[in-house]
């Protein structure tokens, strides 16, 4: 979908062109209906959502950010609104209610069925970043006594209630998980067989009370369709599916990378977003970063003898703090992306320091070669040494501190993304004066 054709329907609903926006939606799938209502300010989307076809309103609907729908609902009359919640996917709606205010969660939850609002309460009653809220508890279970005939018939009678029929779980007595079995081995098995004597039992399983993210992962990892979910005594109570796994990796990477720029993350489209909104979230880390930066004026103060005996050394000071903490982040970022993904941990960080030193020894190397070349040529080849060897130093430092503080910050029961790239530049410019200045008073005897 072009660009100009994205603007159109904001300009139909600008116009009331009534006509227009159904005829809009009538041409568009529901994803991008969906990119365009979130794009609207307020309740702007209200008027082309009424307008869908009662068959598709469920899917936009599904497809938008729990922000959004939540903005939507209060725009809906009362039979619309519990009809939207009544037909969504259990996990999705507890989601949604999860996150609404009080007013909306308590009419949200008055408004449904009585089966409905059993699951949805059981699913709020997990931790909000854990597996059981994004689980669905609508699942085809098989006991691991049945014939893959009798499968089938369950398959065929209860699939369609269900979210996904294409992993299965096998349970025992007491709903306790043995593994799983694929519709695809079930097609293309004999009806005569057992499911015992088929079902996977060293398939992955996720306990509903883990971190969702790294359920994610998983999925992400093992290439799996949905992932089972069990309790503390091993019970089957849900799948944790990819398309939820695709949304929390997501999401969970737009976060890290909102920390990692000096921002707090704001979880929604950019475009319908608010200025105040958008400086509430950028200026917290900036005020902090400007208070962490007066450790560059300290610095530069005490050494301020060492600057008018060799003015040239302040020609190098922005070069010097500027690769220091451009390696620097360059390690942060990459110890934080390999913490998300699960390629380090924590009982890591010395053999991540060792090999960070080493990256950033033969950086500096590298840099300090173009330095010491360029230093000699304006300022003559004594100043040009102490530039080059605080090269050196400073790249190997910067690389320590930015691959360090991410694993330090994961054992303090941080968030790694926390420690930020702007958060590193900012501590390796105080140290990296530090150390240019006290290479220079070693060399130039001052």
């Amino acid at each position: 979908m072009d660009g100009e054709r994205a603007e159109e329907l904001t300009d139909l609903v600008e116009t009331n062109d009534l006509t227009g926006i159904r005829l809009w939606l009538a041409e568009h799938r529901p994803h991008e209906i969906a990119d365009e209502l979130s794009r609207m300010v307020g309740r702007e989307a209200i008027i082309p959502f009424r307008l869908l076809d009662k068959d598709r309103e469920l899917e936009v609907f599904e497809e938008l950010d729990p922000g959004q729908q939540q903005a939507i609902l209060l725009g809906l009359r009362g039979t619309d609104f519990h009809e939207i919640l009544e037909e969504m996917d259990p996990d999705d709606r507890a989601r949604l209610i999860g996150e609404a205010p009080a007013k909306i969660a308590t009419r949200a939850l008055a408004g449904l069925s009585p089966a409905e609002r059993k699951m949805t309460a059981a699913l709020l009653g997990y931790p909000e970043d854990s597996v059981g809220r994004y689980m669905t508890p609508e699942t085809v279970i098989l006991h691991r006594d049945l014939t893959v005939g009798r499968a089938l018939e369950v398959v065929r009678a209860k699939g369609a209630d269900a979210e996904t029929i294409y992993t299965l779980p096998v349970v025992s007595d007491g709903r306790r998980l043995v593994g799983t079995i694929t519709l695809s081995d079930l097609v293309v098995s004999d009806d005569d067989r057992l499911l015992k004597d088929l079902v996977d039992v060293f398939a992955p399983r996720v306990g509903a009370s883990e971190p969702v993210e790294d359920a994610a992962r998983l999925i992400q990892e093992a290439n799996l369709v949905s992932l089972p979910v069990v309790d503390s005594e091993d019970r089957f109570v849900g799948l944790f599916t990819f398309d939820d796994a695709l949304e929390v990796i997501e999401a969970a990477d737009s976060e890290d990378m909102a920390r990692q720029s000096g921002a707090s993350p704001v979880g929604e489209h950019y475009v319908s977003v608010g200025v105040l909104r958008l400086v509430g979230a950028r200026s917290v880390w900036l005020m902090l970063l400007i208070v962490a930066a007066t450790l560059t004026v300290n610095v530069m103060q005490v050494y301020e003898a060492t600057l008018e005996q060799v003015t040239a050394l302040a020609m190098f000071v922005p070069m010097l703090i500027g690769t220091g903490g451009n390696v620097g982040a360059q390690s942060a970022t990459a110890i934080v992306r390999a913490l998300a993904v699960g390629e380090v941990r924590v009982r890591d960080l010395p053999s991540v320091i060792w090999k960070e030193s080493r990256v950033g020894l033969l950086l500096g190397v590298m840099l300090a070669g173009i330095a010491l070349a360029i230093g000699s040529l304006l300022v003559g080849f004594d100043v040009a040494m102490v530039v080059a060897l605080s090269v050196i130093a400073i790249c190997t430092w910067a690389a320590v501190i930015g691959s360090s503080m991410p694993l330090l910050a994961r054992k303090a029961g941080v968030d790694p993304a926390v420690v930020s790239s702007p958060m590193v530049a900012t501590l390796v410019d105080a140290t990296g004066l530090l150390i240019y200045f006290s290479v220079a008073q070693m060399v130039l005897g001052l």
